[in-house]
């Protein structure tokens, strides 16, 4: 009888044990597959799409076809595409207002119509320099565009970064340069983050927004060639750097503070030039690529490189600066 008896007593601590919740365990963050993977938005066939701007009022992409000479515009809304011919090739675009937007072409800076396509003169500030173009730029938060330009033999050094006002005055920013790429400035406008894509470095500046002086140049990030090369660049709200790579099949999120990458973002094509948030809540990344510079297997393994693609990355962006900060 006690072997019984004991038999059921330790059923029922058992039952007793077993009928005990066990603390909750806390929930661990599954990050989507698709936050980590760019798909087609836009089938083209852009020779070297790059220079990314999301226009927050219209709610369309504007975006450059650099070697095509044509500026385009987006609209994800109806999947159409707007196209505008340049006089040369066209380095970079941010609007001014609904009917104008600055660009940088060959030759200098200049004011162009949106409906027209005509261009005026803004700056002339390489005249002298015919053996560089302008390429990528962007507007600092007072409006100011911040353009570089390159050489076209590319070689190193030969090229300068400036900032434009909107009257026109021109200011030499940096010198010394190879191809002046992707730039952005922190939310709370103390820091420049600035790219010259052959250095395979992202350098951040102190900046004075009042002035626009820079200054305490250092290095902020390094990126193994692994990786591809730095081109154009996003920033999101919580001051993370977004980088198109050159030669990487990727959008890299870099943390300016640590130089850790934070998300990788793979895209089906293999030089990815820039990005822009962009839709209502600026929570999509917008991301441009090139068709030229690809190997015959590249070029088979990559069908719908030049088109523009995006990817929900689980982080919102910030609205980008209009020239003349008109917004």
């Amino acid at each position: 009888m006690h072997a019984v008896k004991s038999s059921y007593l330790f059923i029922i601590i058992v039952l007793v044990i077993s009928c005990k919740k066990e603390p909750k365990k806390p929930e661990t963050k599954v990050e989507s597959k698709m936050e980590n993977l760019a798909v087609l938005e836009y089938k083209t066939n852009a020779q070297l799409g790059e220079g990314a701007f999301w226009n927050h009022k219209t709610q369309e992409l504007y975006w450059i076809d650099i070697e095509s000479k044509a500026l385009h515009i987006y609209s994800p809304k109806t999947k159409s595409n707007r196209t505008l011919s340049t006089p040369s090739r066209i380095g970079t675009v941010v609007p001014k207002n609904e009917n104008e937007a600055v660009v940088s072409l060959e030759d200098g800076i200049y004011i162009l119509n949106l409906t027209s396509g005509e261009t005026n003169l803004l700056s002339d500030i390489e005249a002298d320099i015919p053996s560089n173009r302008f390429n990528d730029g962007k507007c600092d938060p007072s409006g100011r565009l911040w353009v570089g330009s390159m050489g076209f033999d590319q070689n190193q050094y030969d090229a300068n970064l400036y900032m434009v006002d909107e009257a026109g005055n021109a200011e030499l920013k940096k010198d010394s340069v190879t191809i002046s790429n992707g730039i952005v400035w922190s939310k709370d406008k103390k820091t420049m983050y600035y790219i010259d894509t052959p250095t395979s470095k992202i350098s951040a500046f102190d900046y004075d927004d009042t002035t626009g002086k820079i200054s305490n140049e250092r290095v902020a990030i390094t990126i193994n060639d692994s990786l591809g090369f730095p081109d154009g660049m996003a920033i999101d709200e919580n001051d993370m750097l977004w980088v198109g790579m050159w030669n990487g099949n990727a959008v890299i999120c870099f943390d300016p503070t640590t130089g850790e990458i934070v998300k990788k973002i793979e895209v089906p094509a293999h030089n990815i030039t820039s990005c822009a948030f962009g839709g209502k809540d600026l929570d999509t990344l917008y991301i441009t690529s090139a068709s030229i510079d690809m190997t015959p297997e590249e070029i088979e393994k990559y069908p719908d490189a030049g088109s523009l693609f995006k990817a929900v990355p689980g982080v919102k962006g910030v609205k980008s600066t209009f020239f003349g900060n008109q917004d």
